[in-house]
């Protein structure tokens, strides 16, 4: 829950209303996509190729008949799975590592950095795509590619808030009183570095969901005839100049899903921080 000055700075900014309420429409749009779409994603209406918007199709209809607002609810669920589930593997990997790194020092904090600068120094979409050449295109190796693309970032955040909060007088007087690292580290380490985790991982939601549409559009994630928006855009780039509505829906809906996503992430980042006050 939100304290009274925490909300106080959420309110503050009305465009947080904004990104919290599409956002949370953008949920129950994943969860409930079968009732909220009028087709199936797959179906094809027969001598409705690529008609604009009307009553019937309200996103019009693409290249092989299908409906495509219906295609882009069912992308959502896909998003958010993409986003989520890559945002997941790299928190709780660079978590780990990070905690290692900070709580011993030493030999361990030496290689998981050097390992950590070393895939820094490889931007993230060229890493995913180098993963993903070994693995194969497919949403499940994609997943995976973001994930470990972003495990960096984790590692480097939880580190230094660890470095920062092990030298607390609460964790030594719990070292005196003799309690086990893995206790310190799960009772007074772990939940006092959660704030920068989850303001992080907020904002690599956006990363990931973006990482994950370049990596369709240029044909190494999701694979036709899977309704993800990246995949979409592909398949809607012939046809710009003559069925604008096409590409205008799936990258609308990209781009307002990332935009929301950022927002919350800074607004989270405001109000977590003690020292902002706006």
């Amino acid at each position: 829950m939100l304290t009274r000055k925490q909300w106080y700075k959420f309110r503050r900014k009305k465009v947080n209303f904004f990104a919290a309420g599409f956002i949370l429409m953008l949920l129950l749009t994943a969860v409930l996509a079968e009732y909220v779409a009028p087709f199936p994603p797959r179906f094809q209406t027969r001598g409705s190729v690529l008609i604009g918007p009307s009553s019937t199709h309200l996103f019009g209809t693409d290249a092989l008949g299908r409906d495509i607002f219906s295609r882009v609810v069912h992308g959502t669920r896909i998003t958010v799975m993409l986003g989520v589930s890559a945002t997941a593997i790299a928190a709780i990997l660079g978590l780990l590592q990070g905690l290692i790194a900070g709580y011993y020092g030493g030999i361990w904090d030496t290689l998981i950095m050097r390992f950590t600068d070393m895939l820094l120094s490889i931007p993230g979409i060229l890493l995913a795509i180098s993963i993903i050449a070994i693995l194969g295109p497919g949403l499940n190796n994609v997943i995976i590619a973001i994930g470990i693309g972003s495990m960096p970032q984790f590692t480097r955040v939880v580190r230094g808030s660890v470095l920062s909060v092990k030298e607390e007088d609460y964790v030594t007087g719990a070292r005196v009183l003799g309690q086990s690292d893995f206790f310190i580290v799960l009772r007074h380490i772990l939940p006092n570095i959660m704030g920068p985790v989850i303001v992080l991982a907020t904002l690599r939601i956006a990363a990931a969901v973006l990482n994950a549409a370049a990596l369709s559009f240029v044909g190494l994630g999701a694979q036709p005839p899977t309704p993800e928006w990246g995949a979409m855009l592909n398949e809607a780039r012939r046809y710009l100049s003559s069925a604008w509505w096409y590409t205008v829906f799936p990258g609308g809906a990209l781009a307002l899903t990332v935009l929301s996503v950022n927002i919350l992430g800074d607004s989270l980042r405001d109000i977590l921080d003690p020292r902002t006050d706006y």
